[in-house]
Parts: C-alpha cells; sequence; structure tokens
C-alpha cells in the first residue's frame, strides 16, 4: 500500500483540499484527474483546465520512475502550431506585386506577447534579411494596421537589378530605385503581436513609402 501524504493544497480549479498534483511540474494541485483534463462549469458544458495549465508546466527534475500514487498524468507538450497568413511578395523579375501564403512559427517568446516568426528562406535565396516596421501610410496618416517589410540589405548595395513589381506600383517615379526581392507582412494591430492577411488594399501605403524611399 502506498502511504496518503498529509498534504493539503487548494485544488487549482475548485479550492477543495487535495493532495494530488500535476505529474510533470509537480507544482499544481488538483483534487481529481477531471480537474485537469476537464470540469464541469455548467450542466452539460465541460471546460478543460490543461490548455491554460500547459503554458505554466514546466517539467520538474525529477526522472520517470519517481512516479508517485498521488500524481496525476498530465497530457503530453502540444506540438507548436504554424499559423499561415497572406503577405504581398514584389519579386524582382514580376511586373505586378503578388499574393502569397507565408507560414510563420510561434515566438519562444510568445507567452510575453512576441510575433510569430515567419518562414521566408525561400524568398531571399539565402541572402540575410532584415525587416522595417511601416506606421505611416499616404499623407502621413498613421496605419491601424502596420506593415512589416522584409528585404536583403545587401542585395540593395551590390547593384541589383531593380525590382520591376515596386517599378511598376510607383510608375517609375521613386527618387532611388530599389534593387531584391520584398515581402510585406501586416500586423493585426499596433502592439504587433501577430499578423493578419495583407491585399492589395495596402498597395497604396506601400507605393507612398518606395516613392519617398532615398
Amino acid at each position: 500500500m502506498h502511504p496518503i501524504p498529509l498534504i493539503n493544497h487548494p485544488c487549482t480549479l475548485c479550492g477543495r483540499a487535495t493532495s494530488m498534483w500535476c505529474s510533470r511540474c509537480q507544482s499544481a494541485w488538483y483534487c481529481s484527474p477531471e480537474h485537469i483534463h476537464s470540469v464541469s462549469i455548467m450542466p452539460h458544458v465541460f471546460r478543460r483546465d490543461w490548455p491554460r495549465h500547459r503554458r505554466e508546466c514546466i517539467p520538474a527534475m525529477s526522472p520517470p520512475s519517481s512516479y508517485n500514487v498521488n500524481m496525476i498524468a498530465t497530457p503530453p507538450p502540444a506540438e507548436p502550431q504554424f499559423v499561415s497568413v497572406s503577405a504581398i511578395f514584389f519579386s524582382p523579375e514580376d511586373e505586378r506585386p503578388k499574393i502569397v501564403t507565408v507560414s510563420c512559427r510561434p515566438s519562444p517568446k510568445a507567452s510575453q506577447g512576441m510575433c510569430p516568426i515567419p518562414m521566408l528562406d525561400s524568398y531571399f535565396d539565402g541572402n540575410q534579411v532584415q525587416s522595417l516596421v511601416l506606421t505611416e501610410g499616404l499623407n502621413g496618416e498613421p496605419l491601424r494596421f502596420p506593415l512589416h517589410l522584409w528585404y536583403a540589405p545587401q542585395l540593395l548595395q551590390k547593384g541589383s537589378p531593380v525590382n520591376r513589381a515596386i517599378f511598376h506600383i510607383t510608375s517609375g517615379a521613386a527618387q532611388k530605385a530599389w534593387c531584391g526581392p520584398v515581402i510585406v507582412l501586416k500586423f493585426n494591430g499596433s502592439r504587433r503581436q501577430g499578423y493578419s492577411d495583407a491585399g492589395s488594399n495596402d498597395l497604396p501605403a506601400l507605393s507612398a513609402y518606395f516613392l519617398a524611399y532615398k
């Protein structure tokens, strides 16, 4: 028989005294397995606590063989979920910009509100990538949804072929020609914690930026 330790902690969900804890982090207490996997909040309606708890569930240092009768088995950690958004691609070879789909992986600091990281290697052919944030549109008006421009700075300095898509949207009137590819993503708000779909409505603000580029 396993001795029952004289430990009384409040259940994370209902506050009832319990001696059972999460098997992974060993720092969250539950009065029953159901209160980590699911809990009834009203008749026939259930809410799982694991989606919330997993964000703070850091594995304890004890080895797996030290499993205790009072531990409650927890689900495996969720795999990072990639998200896809529409972006504007200015290709040096194309006459017009086009809408592409960009996958973004979660930031290691997602819990701190950090924006997902776009996967852009295929658009820049191994060149180092930098970015800038466009917060103003036509006539200097603030953008409700700032635009995130990604480009290869070394291509600007090498005298690479002029980006024909950018040349087209500026009617060739830009003070300085832009070279190399550009990918533009659209933030989902001024706090810049995620992306939403970019589209043709964002082209006037981009045109104004490229016209003023020096």
